[in-house]
């Protein structure tokens, strides 16, 4: 069974939306969690290996408007290894 790790992120709201974007395109992630100054979850977005391109957009719609609500937030991401 693999294995899955969890790294956080602590980044400013114009932030989100191009750590996210990064952090897909480095590959095995399995799902991203917005969480607010007050660690409380916004938004949470399971990924699978066969989600690519045009069916990531309405998510990352998604987090980019979350984004713009915020000044500081973390982005949790679990890997698979």
């Amino acid at each position: 069974m693999p294995k899955t790790t969890t790294e956080e992120f602590k980044v400013k709201g114009e932030e989100v939306l191009a750590k996210v974007k990064q952090l897909i395109k480095a590959g095995n992630i399995r799902r991203i969690i917005l969480k607010n100054e007050k660690d409380e979850v916004l938004i949470e977005v399971p990924l699978t290996f066969a989600v690519v391109g045009a069916v990531l957009l309405p998510a990352l719609a998604a987090i980019g408007a979350v984004a713009a609500l915020l000044t500081k937030c973390t982005i949790v991401v679990e890997r698979r290894e």
